[in-house]
């Protein structure tokens, strides 16, 4: 017997699992490590601003493959933002986030004819994946907070009207910023 069960409750999840324990073994569980847009979308979240602005240039700029150097003249160093997404995985299976075994959204490329350690040359999303991450940038560009904004219409995949870019920084937010930026209004007449 195979089951497949989407968008259940964490309560329903957390008694299924329940369920599988008690009967383990008479079953062979196997996780669902792949990525879906719910998971994207949180695992993007889950990034510092650096961090998300590394992926989405993976995705969006580079449909899926960038090099590294492109990166490295916006972004600076990519220490930062790559020691965070190494980490976003870890801790998505620590929170329940997803399971165990699920495999990393961007991967670095290194130069095959120079086994020694390198800088990498590019980075990559595999082409299964770019979709669903971008349908989850999506998400994100429409929602503020949490609370739903309202949704600015999307047409084969190119932005209609007034709608900003999923590329741009949040508002407060430098491209490089691991906090908001803040900024005093000494307004004299008020």
């Amino acid at each position: 017997m195979r089951i497949t069960i989407e968008g259940a409750s964490e309560e329903f999840e957390r008694k299924l699992l329940e369920l599988l324990v008690e009967h383990r073994h008479e079953l062979t569980v196997t996780a669902d490590t792949d990525w879906t847009v719910e998971r994207a979308e949180r695992y993007l979240r889950s990034l510092t601003a650096g961090a998300r602005r590394f992926a989405e240039m993976v995705m969006v700029d580079g449909d899926g493959y960038i090099d590294a150097d492109q990166l490295r003249r916006v972004l600076g160093k990519l220490n930062g933002p790559t020691v965070a997404l190494s980490r976003a995985i870890p801790r998505g299976v620590r929170e329940g986030w997803w399971p165990e075994g699920t495999r990393a959204p961007i991967t670095a490329v290194y130069d095959p004819d120079n086994p020694s350690w390198q800088k990498a040359i590019a980075y990559q999303m595999s082409r299964e994946d770019v979709p669903i991450f971008r349908e989850a940038l999506v998400r994100i560009a429409t929602t503020q907070g949490g609370a739903e904004r309202e949704a600015r219409p999307v047409s084969a995949g190119v932005w209609e009207g007034d709608a900003g870019s999923a590329l741009a920084p949040a508002p407060g937010w430098g491209s490089a910023d691991d906090v908001p930026l803040v900024t005093l209004n000494e307004d004299k007449d008020g």
